[in-house]
């Protein structure tokens, strides 16, 4: 059988509020993202594993606040006065934890946002308490700071979250193929991330349809269901 050339082509993920399901896993973080105005000291802390929708949330509050939105690592790259004269949003905060300098423009941002009454947004994986932050009035502030956690999926939103990143890839699966996943895959995000990947080359190298059967075939025929 003829090979078609995979081509690594970048898929262009959807970001809008519309765009993101909501779940009992997930709902008391999209209340606060709706509502910044209830943020206690103006901060919120939001964190969830890898591709549980942190991102996806900080770009809807962004596009709602007209917040900039910084990776904590370019936090030593950036004029920080200009950042802190609106709302702003901090990616990956952890990934400082060794960072002196990063740490310090982090701190300075930190006030100089919220002295002015802007609203400040930091995200990360863990537990803001397991950031371990070597700057200690930094780690103190970070904890002082309200926090709302994305849990990891059940059926409903894995499912959605299947849905959308074929959706981001712009591939529609047959009808069977996400329920199919959805019990035979690792329950978390990266998983789900991972499969649609192997899914869309393993097509594209194929010549196949993205097909239950070709899910099967990528899970090593594990169908357990009739």
């Amino acid at each position: 059988m003829a090979r078609q050339l995979s081509f690594d082509l970048p898929a262009r993920p959807v970001l809008g509020r519309e765009d993101f399901f909501v779940s009992p896993g997930n709902a008391l973080a999209v209340a606060m993202i709706d509502h910044p105005d209830t943020w206690p000291g103006g901060k919120l802390v939001l964190t969830g594993p890898r591709g549980s929708g942190k991102t996806h949330l900080t770009h809807v509050w962004a596009d709602r606040t007209g917040a900039r939105i910084v990776s904590a690592r370019d936090l030593t790259e950036i004029a920080i006065p200009d950042h802190a004269g609106g709302c702003v949003a901090v990616e990956d905060v952890p990934d400082i934890a060794e960072n002196a300098d990063a740490q310090k423009a982090l701190f300075h941002l930190h006030n100089l946002a919220l002295a002015q009454g802007h609203r400040l947004l930091l995200t990360g994986e863990a537990s803001p308490n397991l950031w371990n932050l070597s700057l200690p009035d930094l780690q103190s502030r970070v904890q002082g700071a309200t926090h709302v956690a994305l849990q990891p999926p059940d059926d409903a939103l894995l499912s959605a979250v299947l849905a959308k990143l074929f959706a981001d890839r712009q591939i529609t699966p047959k009808p069977d193929v996400i329920p199919f996943l959805v019990t035979h895959i690792d329950r978390s995000f990266q998983a789900a991330a991972r499969v649609v990947d192997q899914l869309d080359r393993a097509a594209l190298d194929q010549g196949r349809k993205l097909s239950r059967r070709l899910a099967v075939d990528l899970l090593g025929g594990r169908d357990k269901t009739p």
